[in-house]
């Protein structure tokens, strides 16, 4: 059964519900191939690829390990170079977080990007410090849609599901906290169709960030 309101523990992902990351991640991408293949991909194909790890993309265009890890390495010189020139939170992000400062709740992050990566999102936008927990590409061993990110958050915060909610932009997100047993929140402003968030059977929509607070 998921959780119901009032929340006290709030799992968010990064790319596409805080930080609006998606046209350099897409831009990283397209880099990459066309350095290693010649070629480019669409955004649409790069969007359905969104919020899973790094290498699991990759290795659809190679399998040879060395050459996935170069082109990863290629990737991340990319995006780590116009990381800051590109990112920025989406609109309402920073008021949010600095609403939930006078409340109790908990907070957590949950994200198929690595540790450097995610720190680097969080700095940017200065919610670096707000996070009980991190849980990145480095954690576990299997990721969303699995539920094993998400039931990582809540084991090292020491939290029920029913107490939890995950708040996310892709399908990835809603069917990984629904799988672990947290309610999830759809929000409106990723780059995801609302169609295919609905398919999820999101338990909130989320049309603003400051949405959130009438929740909890």
């Amino acid at each position: 059964m998921s959780a119901q309101p009032p929340y006290q523990t709030l799992l968010f992902d990064l790319d596409g519900t805080l930080i609006d990351s998606v046209g350099l991640i897409f831009a990283s991408y397209n880099h990459t191939l066309r350095v290693h293949r010649g070629e480019e991909r669409d955004d649409d194909y790069w969007l359905t690829k969104l919020g899973t790890p790094l290498r699991t993309q990759l290795a659809e265009f190679s399998d040879d390990p060395v050459e996935v890890e170069a082109m990863a390495t290629t990737y991340r010189e990319h995006n780590h170079g116009l990381h800051d020139e590109l990112v920025r939170a989406y609109d309402g992000i920073v008021e949010l977080f600095q609403a939930l400062e006078s409340r109790s709740n908990s907070l957590g992050l949950v994200t198929s990007k690595s540790q450097l990566g995610a720190r680097k999102g969080l700095e940017l936008i200065g919610i670096d410090d707000r996070f009980e927990t991190l849980v990145c590409l480095e954690d576990v061993d299997r990721h969303k849609p699995h539920p094993a990110p998400v039931l990582k958050a809540l084991e090292r915060m020491s939290v029920p599901a029913q107490s939890a909610i995950y708040i996310g932009d892709s399908p990835h997100d809603l069917l990984s906290g629904r799988a672990a047993g947290t309610a999830t929140a759809a929000v409106a402003w990723g780059p995801f169709p609302r169609a295919e968030l609905d398919a999820c059977d999101p338990d909130h929509w989320l049309e603003t960030p400051a949405d959130l607070l009438a929740l909890i």
